[in-house]
């Protein structure tokens, strides 16, 4: 099965071992994996910005990169949502693009769902010795659909006990929101951290690079003693590096 691997710009920039863990697993799975060079932003903050002439373009660049792949898989169910759920809805109204964007949009894949309900993947051969809450994003959990996948693949990782956060709320990042919003967004991140911890948990886990960014960012300037990792990475078994926004000793 031949995947293009959809890297997004916050793990080019931010989180390059995402990337990586991301190729191992599906690697793992028995893919042939193609990350195309022309690729660039899926086009979600222009989208969201009501930039609509913008987003066109960027999803017509997109969908041209990652041409001739079976399926595309993105570590992230904020990007992936908007190559699934939203380019239909961008180039509805356009005669050479909206049965394009709906046939791509259809063979497009947040990764642990792939994994889970394309590849039936059971388990993962992975070891994280630790407590983790797991936090479902709001693109996840609300546009996807995703809740019980990252959750069947995590209790396969000997060592790690999961813990349930209990509530399904935003943790504040929003995208733009936050930076529009910040007092808003904080308060929203500090709950979140709060309930993560009430769990006794020491790490919160995650499909979606920009809530965690947000929960780590906040994390570090409350003085809240709890690390943010990306669910890949633990998957992958290659969480030995530093957590987001810690320093390498």
């Amino acid at each position: 099965m031949r995947v293009g691997l959809f890297i997004t710009c916050l793990v080019d920039l931010m989180r390059p071992s995402v990337g990586f863990a991301a190729l191992r697993l599906l690697e793992n799975a028995g893919c042939e994996v193609v990350v195309p060079r022309a690729q660039t932003c899926c086009g979600q903050p222009a989208f969201n910005a009501g930039r609509r002439k913008d987003a066109k373009k960027l999803a017509k660049a997109t969908i041209k990169a990652f041409a001739g792949c079976e399926h595309v898989v993105a570590p992230s169910a904020s990007c992936a949502a908007m190559l699934r759920v939203h380019y239909p809805e961008l180039l509805e109204g356009e005669r050479r693009w909206a049965a394009r964007a709906r046939d791509f949009a259809a063979r497009c894949h947040e990764l642990t769902s792939f994994l889970v309900e394309v590849r039936g993947a059971k388990s993962v051969a992975a070891r994280w010795r630790g407590t983790a809450a797991y936090h479902d994003s709001c693109a996840a959990l609300r546009e996807l659909g995703i809740r019980d996948a990252p959750r069947r693949l995590l209790a396969n990782v000997a060592g790690l006990d999961l813990r349930e956060i209990g509530d399904a709320q935003c943790c504040g990042f929003g995208g733009a929101f936050c930076v529009k919003y910040p007092e808003i967004a904080t308060r929203i991140a500090r709950d979140k951290l709060t309930a993560a911890k009430a769990t006794g948990a020491d790490t919160i886990l995650s499909g979606d690079l920009g809530c965690l960014l947000h929960l780590a960012g906040t994390a570090a300037r409350e003085g809240v003693a709890i690390s943010c990792r990306h669910v890949a990475e633990v998957l992958a078994g290659e969480a030995d590096t530093p957590a987001i926004g810690e320093a390498k000793e």
